[in-house]
């Protein structure tokens, strides 16, 4: 007989765990970095004419829920054909920072929120996913762009990325908003950790959300996508598979 070990796993994961989608719905209201025009539909075949229905999309790769590979920023570096099956899959670790974002629309999470995750649920797994939760995928308005001309939202500091790359070795990031770097640290200084993060071969998911449903620790995370030769990203769908307790 067949080796049934993994169907058998799959069995008890429908009993025990639950499944969270990730994943913003993809249409010409979806919000997206406002550098990019607004994604095309259009109806070639319909059921009528042709007797079957197809559709085609006009749209930049970093669109919605989206994956940045690593050359989207830095020439030489990966692009998203390469990024691997098993990166796809992995441990996900949800640091919540929604209080403070909440407070201060300019929040930075850094080394402090990392090491008090750490200090409440263990260490990060090697390999991990790490998404930062601001619940900013809840706002009608993600960019809420101040009177002084800059884009007031929370982002990743440079020293919790650093920390995360060069001491736990995860593979992966992911957040809410549309950038890595919050507003005001971009305004300043460009896409500093964003540029930073995809130099070291690591890649992030933007514009995710549900995350207020996941728990801290113990979670899996699976990231599709597809293999687009030569790409810088694409539209991205993610799951993340939890305990459902």
């Amino acid at each position: 007989m067949e080796n049934r070990k993994l169907w058998e796993q799959y069995a008890e994961w429908k009993k025990e765990y639950r499944w969270v989608d990730l994943t913003r719905e993809l249409s010409i209201e979806t919000d997206h970095w406002s550098g990019f025009d607004t994604m095309r539909v259009e109806v070639p075949f319909d059921y009528a004419e042709d007797g079957f229905f197809a559709h085609t999309y006009t749209l930049v790769s970093q669109y919605g829920t989206h994956i940045d590979a690593p050359c989207h920023f830095v020439e030489g570096k990966r692009t998203l054909d390469q990024i691997m099956p098993e990166e796809m899959v992995l441990p996900l670790c949800v640091i919540d920072v929604a209080e403070q974002a909440a407070a201060n629309p300019d929040f930075i999470c850094g080394m402090a929120e990392v090491l008090a995750w750490e200090e409440k649920y263990g260490r990060i797994p090697d390999g991990a996913f790490v998404a930062m939760r601001t619940d900013w995928s809840k706002r009608a308005d993600m960019d809420n762009m101040g009177e002084d001309g800059v884009k007031h939202f929370p982002g990743w500091g440079m020293d919790a990325l650093k920390f995360l790359i060069e001491e736990r070795n995860v593979t992966a990031f992911g957040h809410e908003p549309k950038d890595t770097d919050a507003g005001i640290e971009s305004a300043v200084n460009g896409y500093a950790g964003e540029y930073y993060l995809l130099e070291q071969e690591r890649y992030q998911i933007e514009l995710m959300c549900n995350l207020d449903q996941l728990p801290a620790a113990g979670a899996l995370i699976f990231c599709g996508f597809p293999k687009a030769k030569g790409s810088p990203g694409f539209t991205a769908r993610c799951l993340a598979l939890c305990p459902k307790a």
